[in-house]
């Protein structure tokens, strides 16, 4: 059923939206900024960080969880919003470390790009620092719990995307923390769904420390390798090697990657990687071209066709390779071959 539509002001713009929406989404689509820092427009909402309090008729709402109201007045940048916004920021920033200048997200942290925009140079409030005796030791994920600013983005995106359950808050006012059960090391698929959507340096791959992280990197837009779905990922290159991959949101996967997809990445740079086809030749293997390889290929199959028959040749195909790619092996198979000898592995 089509919504009931309801009309508003947003900083003396007239909107109108279906009902239900949030006053966040509502300045969003208009291209008014209101920031955010728990606030994913995938996952559930969670109201944590109150960055994003607007005025609606003089009172601070919070815009992420405020649906948009019949004749509603809303101001996103008044001097009083943004100078609650100045002092939860600040809050923020009281207990977190100030390691910018090593710190992997460096010039990716949206907790920076606030404390910047602000101009917050050393935070006005004080006290003691949270501080973990020791790191995780999964072989995928850095986990610097000082830097996590309790957004609850990563607990959502295990539960409500992947649905894993692998981590979640755990104690209470100061002591409240992300952690897996009981307080382990990370064990679960290591998707790393989490880290994709981590707002700070809290939660990043332990491969791409200290690869790069934003000056001089290339960025080149693929597909992954690793199955037939076709994922779409983004290489971020430096020096000639990659040094991590992303998913952008607008892509098929829509920014989700698996394990594979986001941190196997070292066998293109491995000095074991085969580049050239091999023959192997008076017991050695040996590097030709394509077409030496083709031919000799084509030419066994010939020789074993006429000499056995065609059900003495056998095709297993691959997860990896696209569905195009399947059909057309089949198709080989049956019909240039004259086999029905075709498998399929069904698996990565």
């Amino acid at each position: 059923m089509k919504k009931r539509m309801v009309r508003c002001r947003i900083n003396d713009i007239k909107v109108e939206v279906p009902e239900g929406t949030t006053i966040l989404e509502a300045a969003r689509a208009q291209g008014i900024y209101i920031p955010a820092l728990c606030y994913h427009p995938k996952l559930s909402v969670t109201g944590a960080c109150r960055v994003c309090l607007v005025e609606v008729d003089g009172v601070a709402v919070v815009s992420c969880a405020t649906p948009v109201e019949e004749g509603m007045t809303i101001i996103t940048n008044s001097p009083y919003v943004e100078e609650l916004r100045r002092d939860i920021i600040d809050l923020i920033l009281s207990d977190h470390p100030y390691d910018c200048m090593v710190c992997q997200k460096a010039g990716d942290c949206e907790l920076q790009e606030l404390a910047y925009f602000y101009q917050i140079r050393y935070p006005r409030f004080s006290g003691r620092k949270r501080s973990y005796k020791t790191k995780d030791g999964n072989p995928f994920i850095e986990r610097e719990m000082e830097k996590c600013i309790q957004c609850g983005r990563c607990v959502k995106v295990c539960d409500e995307i992947q649905g894993v359950c692998a981590i979640d808050f755990a104690y209470k006012g100061f002591e409240l923390k992300v952690c897996p059960p009981f307080e382990k090391d990370l064990d679960c698929e290591f998707c790393g769904q989490c880290v994709s959507v981590c707002p700070t340096g809290a939660l990043v791959g332990k491969d791409w420390i200290p690869k790069g992280r934003q000056m001089n990197i290339k960025q080149v837009d693929t597909v992954c390798p690793y199955c037939g779905c076709g994922c779409n990922i983004t290489l971020h290159v430096s020096r000639n090697e990659i040094i991590r991959v992303t998913s952008k949101p607008d892509t098929l996967n829509e920014g989700w990657l698996c394990v594979k997809g986001r941190f196997a990445y070292q066998f293109v740079s491995s000095p074991e990687r085969l580049k050239k086809p091999l023959i192997k030749r008076n017991g050695r293997f040996e590097e030709v071209s394509w077409d030496t390889a083709l031919d000799f290929v084509a030419q066994r199959f010939k020789e074993i066709k006429d000499k056995y028959g065609p059900d003495a040749i056998a095709g297993l195909s691959s997860a990896r390779c696209t569905n195009e790619e399947n059909y057309l092996f089949q198709k080989f198979l049956r019909a240039a071959i004259g086999t029905n000898n075709i498998d399929h592995c069904a698996r990565y």
